[in-house]
């Protein structure tokens, strides 16, 4: 399949979304194999990795729905047939409202996609269309970094202005809507930049923040932060942390946070109390994945923190996915890391992942596992036995 580029300057979400480079980039608007090898990996036999390229750009999220796979990234969605091996990106140009995507998933049995400033978009199969839910429709923001749909039919949105829940998924009814926020929580919501969502094992709703862990429950609220348990100490990652780069510089809000946490002399990428990544395992666990901190489990009790120092590949843990195995994966930094039998099992771009920096991933149900990093996707074909 051949590929044609053009220039185009685009706004490109670098590493979690917090800093944003201007680049004149490639985009190409068609997304097929373009490499193919076999490799030996440290967690399997010999397995086939295609390399999917998509241009210089995140793929923050994945969705595996049949035979097609959704791709979000920083430059619009890829919607690929598997069997025909043919693509069709949809963005600002023909359907959506931004190009940015940090969510791609299933609501009341439709694709959604949450943009970055675009709000959250709902395709219609049958017209090839896009339907929009913004501001004026209840959202509490423009940016969309994650939705769920629990068992009582309910939906909700994290929002870098608090997170939305749409009472019985009535999206088309503006009076089913809610807000949460720090300040109508008394803050229970510790802080209103939400950038995940999981359901626990009891119908509670857990909320990664930019300020902690939030629980919800009953009409509730609970949340844990650093002082309580959350993220490595700074002493812990400080020589082990890549990212030299400070947001607090970058925003009255981090320098507001940094300030909090007592971190002002802290000039690197190093916020244990933003979490960026959360996954609730089947056994009710509840796992955070932190910016710098590491990754941190919960139990119900008490937390547990695993570093570089306990094997993890980097401290900043951008995405967690659990299989349908009940196998725990983490996209670092630095590789993608399968938690088992109390270890950490590495791979990294000799591996065969297209690039380190693992932002999203999901496996199918034949086994095969589409892993997100900067630049494409690495698709990996499941072992014939």
């Amino acid at each position: 399949m051949k590929f044609h580029t053009k220039s185009v300057t685009v706004a490109v979400i670098v590493a979690c979304g917090l800093i944003v480079n201007i680049i004149t980039l490639l985009v190409q608007p068609t997304y097929a194999a373009v490499v193919e090898r076999t490799d030996k990996m440290m967690m399997s036999t010999a397995q086939k990795f295609t390399h999917f390229r998509v241009g210089e750009k995140n793929v923050k999220s994945i969705y595996v729905d049949g035979n097609t796979t959704w791709v979000g990234t920083t430059g619009g969605v890829i919607r690929y047939d598997i069997l025909k091996d043919t693509v069709k990106i949809y963005d600002a140009k023909n359907g959506l409202l931004s190009n940015g995507i940090f969510y791609v998933g299933k609501l009341k049995g439709k694709i959604t996609v949450g943009t970055y400033g675009g709000g959250l978009s709902v395709f219609d199969e049958a017209s090839d269309t896009w339907k929009h839910y913004n501001i004026p429709e209840g959202l509490g923001d423009a940016f969309i970094y994650g939705a769920i749909e629990v068992a009582n039919g309910d939906i909700w949105i994290a929002t870098w202005s608090g997170v939305n829940r749409v009472r019985g998924g009535a999206l088309d009814n503006r009076s089913k809507w809610d807000l949460f926020t720090v300040e109508n929580t008394n803050g229970g919501l510790p802080n209103d930049w939400v950038y995940g969502l999981a359901k626990g094992k009891n119908g509670e709703i857990w909320l990664a923040t930019e300020g902690g862990l939030a629980r919800f429950v009953n009409g509730k609220w609970d949340n844990w932060n650093h002082d309580k348990g959350l993220g490595a100490a700074y002493e812990k990652v400080k020589d082990a942390i890549t990212f030299k780069n400070d947001v607090g510089s970058a925003s009255d809000h981090h320098a507001k946070q940094k300030r909090e946490m007592g971190l002002q002399n802290v000039d690197v990428a190093y916020n244990p109390n933003y979490v960026i990544a959360l996954q609730v395992d089947r056994k009710g666990g509840v796992w955070a994945g932190t910016w710098g901190g590491g990754l941190s489990r919960f139990d119900g009790k008490q937390w547990v923190s695993y570093t570089t120092t306990e094997g993890l590949p980097g401290n900043h843990v951008f995405m967690l996915h659990e299989d349908s195995k009940g196998q725990l994966w983490i996209g670092t930094n630095n590789g993608l890391a399968l938690w088992q039998n109390g270890k950490f099992k590495v791979m990294t771009q000799a591996d065969g992942l297209f690039d380190n920096n693992v932002f999203s991933m999901t496996t199918a149900p034949n086994g095969s596992m589409w892993i997100g990093s900067y630049g494409g996707v690495a698709y990996l074909r499941p072992v014939k036995k």
